[in-house]
């Protein structure tokens, strides 16, 4: 029979909700604490004047991931929640009703490719075949390594095939191998745009992101983002994982230089085993004395970030034309914004952004003929907002998008909030504000992320978007996966 190591997870996104399930189905005693009245972390949803909004993420790519994780517990991701596969995946503007639907079909996405330059199609079709190999290994052998050791990548199909993956390539040239037209350019390099780096600094392994987008697809589960977290939640009480919400870590109990447990304002937590699902610099830097950090501020400092984010959460009266599910405005230079992104952070002049109409998929995320409207603005990580800078670009962005799909909508705005830097720091503890994580950039990959165990305290691990895999909420998932396995060799249950 088990004899149980208690194991306290801090935070309830994602990556927290991963690894607490897998640890308490191992048989480990887990509780979540989360100063949040609820679960999800950035991927939370609010709701105000019958309008639902999920707060962050709103894209379901890599359904593979999500399968193989509720497989883990002998369910599906259909005992949950219902996917729809979005078709168009998206829209890309380009001018004044001027846009690209993106098809969901791949013969057809040959096809539009062939349209815009002749010969291109055959080429992306080679350019995916890759791609398909690159993700296959790249999520089967790379992905689901916890980056502590060398070793962990002494395998001979993978050392065969590392000119394959294209380690020491740029996305960027790899992607004009497949065509020189800007415009189909721009579809193939748009997945890394917020994985941190400018396409030409981004291996081209990367281009697994292209065959998750236009081969597996975009999908949407009914109700919101948030199902997943409440399908999550539910696993997660079915192991046995406890609850505390409510319930801000303010410091890391140490004796011994080993963690006793957590305490908030004056309630002690005890526990064999912390796992931190919080922001990384946050714990270390706020919960953690100074001779316990694994990296100084100076290596942080050094960090390349992925961007942050500047939202607009809308609630329009009136039903919008023009626009799919999820909308890509390109109608400025991408060189330009990322520039000012990665290179020379700087708040942009004319930047690219997002729009995602969820209510064109879901109807319960809005009062009847109304719609919710999501604008985002990628901008570099570190830049401290105002009230004027955030009316300034939503009408910068308001200008832009009534014009380029030939619709009023400002006036029609019933509901709006905005949310950014100060925001990031005050819910997440975001390092430097950010939205995503750090930059996938080939110094920052694998053993060279910060790492998933601490190198000064033998019971505390680290999971989420600044330790391995990275961004996003596949690499999430897998992230509480991969550290529940390294928590667990370090502290075995006795039998």
């Amino acid at each position: 029979m088990n004899t149980s190591k208690s194991v306290i997870v801090i935070g309830a996104g994602f990556s927290g909700l991963s690894v607490a399930s897998c640890l308490a189905q191992k048989g480990y005693d887990v509780t979540i604490v989360e100063k949040h009245d609820g679960a999800g972390g950035r991927a939370r949803k609010f709701s105000e004047k019958g309008f639902t909004f999920d707060m962050g993420p709103s894209w379901y790519w890599m359904p593979d991931v999500f399968e193989r994780y509720f497989n883990r517990f002998g369910k599906t991701t259909n005992d949950f929640y219902t996917l729809h596969r979005l078709d168009p995946s998206y829209n890309v503007y380009w001018d004044k009703h001027d846009f690209t639907p993106v098809p969901a079909d791949v013969d057809k996405l040959y096809e539009l490719f062939e349209s815009h330059d002749p010969g291109s199609g055959k080429r992306l079709k080679s350019f995916l075949e890759e791609a398909a190999y690159k993700y296959d290994v790249g999520i089967n052998k790379l992905v689901y390594k916890p980056g502590r050791s060398l070793s962990e990548f002494a395998d001979l199909e993978l050392l065969r095939g590392v000119f394959k993956l294209d380690v020491f390539k740029s996305l960027s040239k790899h992607a004009r191998k497949v065509t020189q037209d800007p415009r189909l350019i721009q579809i193939l390099e748009f997945p890394v745009l917020f994985l941190g780096a400018k396409p030409q600094d981004t291996p081209a392994l990367y281009s697994l992101m292209n065959y998750a987008d236009l081969v597996l697809g975009t999908w949407f589960p009914e109700g919101g983002m948030i199902e997943i977290v409440n399908a999550m939640v539910h696993i997660a009480h079915d192991q046995g994982v406890k609850f505390r919400y409510n319930f801000p870590v303010d410091e890391l109990i140490i004796q011994n230089s080993a963690i006793t447990g957590v305490r908030s304002e004056n309630e002690i937590l005890t526990a064999d085993v912390i796992v931190s699902s919080a922001d990384y610099h946050h714990t270390e830097t706020k919960l953690l004395p100074k001779k316990y950090r694994s990296y100084s501020e100076k290596y942080w400092d050094s960090r390349v970030m992925a961007p942050s984010s500047l939202l607009y959460y809308l609630g329009v009266d009136k039903k919008l034309e023009n626009l799919a599910h999820h909308n890509l405005f390109f109608d400025k230079s991408f060189e330009k914004h990322a520039h000012e992104i990665y290179t020379k952070p700087s708040w942009p002049e004319a930047p690219l952004f997002y729009a995602s109409l969820t209510t064109k998929t879901d109807l319960s995320g809005a009062p009847e003929g109304n719609e919710n409207l999501f604008l985002l603005v990628p901008v570099a990580a570190g830049l401290e907002d105002t009230d004027e800078i955030q009316e300034k670009y939503f009408h910068i962005i308001m200008d832009r998008l009534e014009s380029l799909t030939g619709q009023e909508i400002r006036s029609h705005v019933v509901y709006r909030r905005d949310y950014a830097y100060r925001d990031f720091v005050s819910d997440y503890g975001a390092f430097k504000g950010n939205a995503y994580g750090l930059a996938n950039t080939l110094m920052q990959t694998a053993i060279l992320k910060p790492s998933c165990k601490s190198k000064k305290i033998n019971n505390l691990f680290y999971t989420g978007q600044l330790t391995v895999p990275g961004p996003g909420v596949p690499p999430s998932l897998i992230s509480g996966q991969v550290v529940s396995e390294e928590l667990a060799k370090t502290f075995p249950l006795t039998v």
